[in-house]
């Protein structure tokens, strides 16, 4: 096969794997020889927490990708193939580095958040004027962009037809991975001023986090192990995923956004047991249609990342001034004296991590409960979540807030009891992230409140001192957001 290239660069961003990747791939094949580079992009660093998993979890995982392809190139007869990295910022390191290498091109995978089609332009731009070409493929998900439209040739906005038009066109190629291994010869040896270690967290500003502790496991080998253990209980999935003290979701996430699994193998699993009548893996499969759902929203209608997608619903006036900042940091700090609210806040606070139900009633308990606006709670997530993806994060949130688009309706308001009653029967995950409430009767766990002053006693509970009184009455809340969201009219989308 003739060669287009002489000198490739393949750019590593939320692809953090050497197998089924789309980019490299098309790399390899494309070039003679060709140079693997992650940026610690300091526009994106920079304004991060200096304690944050993510951080942690990249460069983990980075380890393995450079053994990966160290590996991949050693089996196919080269030697000191691996990753070069750079830590700065990736409009202005990318394109030096490409100088640096008389690279033709750069290869990467698309990341379509605003932010990142930006940057991607800006980088475009400089590599052109170097003479350099600049290609972008689809990798992280199935469908994409513009290639699933209504009849009429528009975006779906509301999911299930969206659905039923995803699993009409998907085809057997559309889960073909990427057979990379053959084109690996191309896999070019690091320059000797190029063979240096992968900085530290220290090195990068960072602190290291409680990531191990957790047992959160990196790369495409901890994502493998991830995926073999869900693949055994996915026939659960559909009725175990909605109970957070239960082992029901899958643990994924933070590997799909990172890329270190391949979206097009996780898919196959699920289609092939759904075929086989498996309720657990046609849930799950939703699941991951819905990623792509709110990808191709947030890529059709950029303002979503704003403002309402749904235009009208900015006319809802939110709560305001220093009540409402106490209100929002009591929610933050899991201080709302509803137990499976605090449950969940300390959850995201401690574990970066949030059980999906909860996601749901933490959002609609600081958007229908305490009026505050839903970009705050969703920022706060944005901050917190190591699986956060901007387009799946907002769509979440403006589902929540019936802002968004196919929303629960904005008079479907969750009961943070009866949800806690429901899906936290006996309190197991209250009692986890709530010790203080350990000793409480299960029949007053859900509603501290309603325990007798010999209850609170005898479980060490003293309300309004260790454990907070409810800062407001569920059902006054409900009543004003009815009021609130009546300034929506009616007859718009």
């Amino acid at each position: 096969m003739q060669k287009i290239y002489q000198t490739g660069l393949m750019w590593f961003r939320r692809d953090l794997r050497a197998d089924d990747n789309a980019a490299l791939y098309h790399a390899l094949k494309s070039c003679r020889q060709v140079f693997c580079v992650f940026v610690f992009d300091r526009n994106i660093l920079d304004a991060l927490p200096r304690y944050d998993r993510r951080v942690e979890f990249i460069r983990e995982s980075l380890l393995e990708l450079d053994q990966q392809l160290q590996r991949l190139g050693l089996e196919n007869g080269g030697t000191q193939a691996g990753l070069l990295w750079r830590h700065g910022k990736a409009d202005q390191t990318l394109p030096a580095l490409a100088a640096r290498l008389a690279a033709d091109a750069v290869f990467c995978n698309h990341d379509d958040e605003p932010a990142s089609l930006a940057r991607d332009a800006a980088v475009q731009a400089l590599l052109e004027r170097q003479k350099v070409a600049f290609h972008s493929f689809k990798d992280h998900l199935i469908f994409e962009r513009t290639e699933l439209l209504t009849q009429a040739g528009k975006p779906y906005s509301v999911f299930t037809p969206y659905k039923t038009a995803w699993l009409k066109k998907l085809q057997p190629h559309d889960l073909k991975p990427y057979a990379l291994e053959r084109y690996a010869t191309a896999l070019a040896a690091r320059p000797i001023n190029e063979r240096q270690a992968l900085p530290t967290l220290a090195a990068l500003g960072f602190e290291k986090t409680n990531l191990s502790a957790l047992k959160i496991p990196t790369g495409s080998q901890g994502g493998a192990a991830l995926l073999a253990d869900f693949l055994g209980r996915m026939s659960h999935y559909h009725v175990s995923r909605d109970f957070p003290a239960v082992k029901g979701p899958s643990y994924l996430g933070m590997h799909l956004r990172f890329g270190t699994l391949s979206i097009r193998k996780l898919v196959a699993c699920a289609l092939a047991q759904q075929q086989l009548g498996d309720e657990g893996a046609a849930c799950w499969l939703s699941e991951l249609i819905w990623r792509d759902f709110y990808a191709q929203i947030l890529s059709h209608f950029p303002h979503a990342a704003r403002s309402a997608f749904k235009p009208n619903y900015d006319a809802i006036a939110w709560e305001s001034g220093d009540k409402a900042q106490a209100l929002f940091q009591a929610w933050c700090e899991g201080r709302t004296g509803y137990p499976l609210v605090d449950a969940a806040m300390a959850q995201i606070r401690q574990t970066g991590y949030m059980h999906n139900r909860l996601r749901m009633v933490s959002a609609s308990f600081l958007v229908k409960d305490l009026g505050l606006d839903w970009r705050w709670g969703e920022r706060f997530f944005a901050t917190h979540l190591n699986d956060f993806e901007l387009a799946s994060n907002n769509g979440g949130w403006q589902w929540a807030a019936s802002t968004g688009c196919d929303a629960q309706p904005y008079f479907r308001i969750f009961n943070p009891v009866s949800q806690s009653e429901k899906f936290d029967a006996q309190g197991k995950f209250i009692r986890k992230y709530l010790p203080v409430l350990e000793k409480l009767p299960t029949s007053v766990l859900h509603s501290p409140w309603l325990a007798s002053p010999l209850e609170l006693m005898a479980a060490g509970v003293e309300l309004g001192k260790n454990y907070p009184r409810p800062i407001v009455q569920h059902d006054e809340a409900r009543a004003l957001t009815l009021q609130r969201y009546a300034v929506v009219k009616p007859s718009q989308p």
